[in-house]
């Protein structure tokens, strides 16, 4: 061999053996990070559009924002069922029903009102944050008054100023005068005008004061039902009795925010360059945003301000078996920063979860969808069972039954397929017999998810499971099986030709029944066959009636649907949660606040004891009369039922205290991270294979260097030659 092919050999072998034994994985996607700070990295699909606590509704915002704000009370990490504790607050509010003369009301009497008391803990401060920074007069720092004089400044970084305060009452005041001021658009305005008193009449103050853009002073216009009582203490007052609503004080939109951070935020030329509350959070949080990026990344740091807070030390025997209580008692959080990356698909965040560089398979409310299920999960006779490469691993799964029903709707306004009558009841009852919701589980859910029987899911007050719970107009008790059974649809047909539709024809002008369902997704999907099937089942024609999101919105915000598939997520743990889908005062046609009834249902029945459900609290009475709502219901069939969802995550096995939680997303300060053994495995599991490289470099040069030689050779004979 010439002294060139072996140089080349030799240059060739060292960059094999120096990839092989380099420090760190060759294909890590994740930026270099301080070793000296326990950095989680996770993922989000879909990016955030809200970011201001009063504007935000998506369970998508909700992993970002949950880390950041804090509203007076939180969930229990671990407790199930969901049970509320303080957060900022001190204690759990004091109620104090009160009557017409707001004096406090006779034990039989009917409250005209609930006095809610808040008192807060002393000593947490904000995140560091410009807003609060002050010159030697004690004026803010950074006020402007043109465009020009904010215009050097572009990012939160840019200003070198930054400062902090105490939380008070007054910073809680302040937000719920920000959800009553109509040009913050707050999805809860129009619910919580009806119990806050004064909220809607604050509105209209605050409106017919502001002339233009600029920043108004909420601090100068009251709310009757707001009232300070002293830098930790406030009273909120509702109308009537509502025991639900300590349940909205564990939500963002009641998070404080200060009014220097309103301020703040309203600067001339602020809004251009996004520095607004709707994108630079501010809040008391364990973590504070230090980038927001979303087409690439979101990032979260430990705030070093955060309050003293601790790891719960109560939980069950099985939390135990699991290591959840492993941490009892110790200082959160655990991590110092927190790495959300953009991903586009699931298939690439599932493929980095794999290699070690997610430590979670989903954040937020991704969990194992259809596209990775096959990848995670083997089905078998015992249950569902991680596949044996996630097995070798030592992945970690958790599961949780969220409160949440997924359904397909009927406009009960519509001529057809609405109305309250008992040929109309009828229609419904037979196409939610046809409807084989178990079918469409096992088909498009991968069997994950159980059938729903009525408007309230498993876990909450006044769910019912077996016979007693079962929806007799759409099923039969099998005794021996000891479960509900489908009724046949020679029946649902039956029910069909009764309502006036024999064999799917109309009974007086003999055409056959044609029914539309409007959606946003295309109508030769799998899914859109196997409705149209479902519905062949009793000769009715389904067609799909497609136009995009914002047109969908428009459709059924004026009634001008007639089938379509809707779900909900609960906002709290409470049946009450579900059963307000149904009154009638939240029809979205009916309603002039957006409200929540997407099927226009109105039973005034069901909406007198709706209004007994929410004001009280559990017990025998509430229990009789959500029973009493539910058989309503299950007659007037509004829904086809559909489903009632499970959720399935999976983290790295360097991940502790993953227990996850169908309510809160707060819960990333409970996370611990061993990076020790992440570097370890990230290593091992993304070591390059040289082996067929070298393999084709000793081939190569099997075919060179011969080559070389006769060159060689016969340059050496020309040479003799002349």
């Amino acid at each position: 061999m010439n002294r060139k092919a072996t140089r080349y050999l030799a240059a060739t072998l060292t960059a094999a053996t120096l990839l092989t034994g380099c420090s760190g994985p060759w294909n890590d996607p994740n930026p270099p990070s301080d070793p000296e700070l326990n950095t989680y990295f996770g993922s989000f699909i879909t990016r955030p559009k809200h970011l201001d606590p009063v504007r935000s509704y998506s369970s998508e915002e909700g992993l970002i924002l949950d880390q950041i704000y804090e509203p007076p009370l939180q969930y229990h990490f671990l407790k199930r069922p969901y049970e509320l504790e303080p957060a900022t607050a001190e204690k759990l509010p004091e109620i104090t029903f009160l009557n017409d003369q707001l004096e406090p009301a006779a034990e039989n009497e009917e409250p005209a009102f609930s006095l809610i008391t808040i008192k807060l803990k002393p000593g947490t401060l904000y995140q560091p944050h410009p807003a609060f920074a002050k010159d030697q007069e004690g004026n803010p720092l950074y006020i402007f008054s043109t465009p020009e004089e904010s215009a050097p400044y572009t990012l939160l970084q840019d200003f070198p100023e930054k400062a902090t305060r105490l939380l008070t009452s007054d910073d809680y005041i302040y937000q719920i005068k920000r959800m009553g001021d109509p040009v913050n658009k707050s999805p809860l305005i129009g619910l919580m005008s009806d119990y806050i008193v004064g909220m809607k009449e604050f509105g209209k103050k605050v409106k017919d004061a502001r002339q233009d853009e600029q920043w108004l002073d909420l601090r100068d216009f009251d709310m009757e039902g707001l009232q300070k009582i002293d830098d930790l203490t406030f009273t909120i007052r509702i109308k009537g009795s509502y025991p639900q609503f300590q349940y909205w004080l564990a939500m963002r939109f009641f998070a404080p925010i200060p009014f220097e951070a309103d301020r703040f935020y309203h600067n001339p030329g602020f809004e251009k360059k996004n520095l607004t509350m709707d994108w630079n959070p501010i809040g008391t949080g364990p973590f504070m945003m230090t980038r927001n990026t979303p087409n690439r990344e979101i990032i979260l740091e430990k705030n070093p301000n955060y309050r003293d807070d601790f790891y719960p030390t109560e939980g069950t025997e099985s939390d135990a078996k699991k290591g959840y209580l492993a941490d009892a008692g110790k200082r959160l959080p655990f991590i110092d920063k927190a790495i959300f990356r953009f991903e586009k698909a699931t298939t690439s965040q599932w493929s980095k979860f794999t290699q070690g560089y997610y430590d979670r398979s989903g954040d937020g409310s991704s969990n194992i969808n259809t596209a990775t299920f096959d990848q995670a999960f083997t089905v078998g006779p015992d249950g569902i069972e991680l596949t044996e490469k996630l097995e070798q691993i030592d992945v970690v799964v958790d599961e949780e039954n969220r409160p949440s029903i997924f359904y397909t709707g009927f406009n009960m306004l519509d001529p057809v397929v609405g109305g309250y009558t008992e040929d109309k009841r009828k229609l419904r009852q037979a196409i939610s017999i046809a409807f084989n919701d178990q079918e469409y589980i096992d088909i498009f859910r991968n069997g994950i998810g159980q059938i729903a029987h009525g408007p309230i899911p498993p876990g909450l007050y006044g769910y019912q499971s077996g016979q007693e719970g079962m929806n007799a107009y759409l099923f039969s008790w099998d005794e021996k099986t000891q479960s509900a059974v489908r009724k046949p649809i020679d029946y649902a047909k039956q029910l069909l030709t009764e309502a006036g539709y024999p064999n799917g024809r109309n009974a007086e002008t003999g055409k056959p029944l044609i029914l539309y369902m409007d959606t946003t997704a295309k109508d030769n999907s799998p899914t859109a066959d196997w409705y149209k099937k479902q519905f062949a089942k009793l000769n009715i024609q389904l067609e799909f009636r497609t136009t995009d999101y914002p047109r969908f919105k428009e459709k059924m915000r004026q009634g001008n649907t007639q089938i379509f598939r809707w779900g909900w997520l609960a906002d709290y743990p409470d049946p009450e949660n579900f059963l307000f889908l149904l009154d009638s005062r939240q029809g979205l046609v009916k309603c002039e606040c957006n409200g929540s009834n997407s099927s226009n249902y109105d039973n005034p029945e069901f909406d007198r004891l709706y209004d007994i459900v929410k004001a009280l609290p559990n017990g025998p009475e509430r229990l009789a009369a959500i029973n009493q709502m539910v058989e309503i219901v299950q007659k007037d069939s509004p829904w086809i039922w559909g489903m009632n969802d499970k959720d399935y995550f999976l983290s790295n096995q360097w991940v502790f205290n993953t227990k996850r939680h169908g309510i809160s997303q707060g819960t990333l300060k409970y996370v611990r991270i061993d990076q020790n053994i992440r570097e370890e495995k990230q290593v091992a599991w993304n070591s390059p294979n040289v082996v067929p490289l070298l393999g084709s470099i000793g081939l190569l040069l099997a075919l060179i260097i011969p080559g070389i030689g006769a060159y060689r050779r016969r340059q050496k004979l020309t040479i003799e030659t002349e």
